[in-house]
């Protein structure tokens, strides 16, 4: 009986330790219509790290209608999408080097997919966060929000 206890325990610490390693990551799509499947997001203050994957499920190349996700502050978001359409394709429209960014994916086209990984050590409940497609024009429809809590 006590093997059976400590089995038990074993496999209860093993499953939350797999939640909590799950809230410390997300999944988003993209698709042809220019959307996001979420618009908003939140990253739970204990992640030492925080996972985004990103996918595509249109159809169409990454040239054409390609999306990346990023994340900024709220009041920078503009900013950065404004600087990365001279940034270019190439570069994931993100100008290289800015510091503004918190974390992006790369630009990608149908059927493709990409994460990035970051350190949320320095994100704050008191800030607003947004992330946001930097792909030119695509920051209208394609925006959301972050929370940290």
């Amino acid at each position: 009986m006590k093997l059976k206890s400590i089995l038990l325990g074993a496999v209860l610490l093993g499953a939350s330790g797999t939640t909590l390693a799950n809230e410390c990551e997300a999944t988003i799509d993209s698709n042809d219509m220019m959307q996001f499947d979420k618009s908003e997001m939140t990253i739970p203050a204990s992640c030492d790290e925080f996972t985004v994957t990103l996918t595509h499920s249109g159809k169409l190349p990454a040239a054409s209608m390609g999306h990346n996700w990023v994340m900024s502050t709220k009041a920078d978001m503009q900013a950065i999408a404004t600087d990365g359409m001279s940034a270019g394709l190439d570069n994931n429209y993100i100008k290289p080097g800015d510091e503004r960014v918190i974390a992006h994916t790369k630009v990608i086209g149908g059927g493709e997919k990409d994460s990035v990984t970051f350190d949320v050590s320095g994100l704050s409940a008191d800030e607003s966060y947004a992330f946001f497609c930097s792909f030119p024009g695509h920051i209208s429809m394609m925006k959301g929000t972050v929370i940290v809590k």
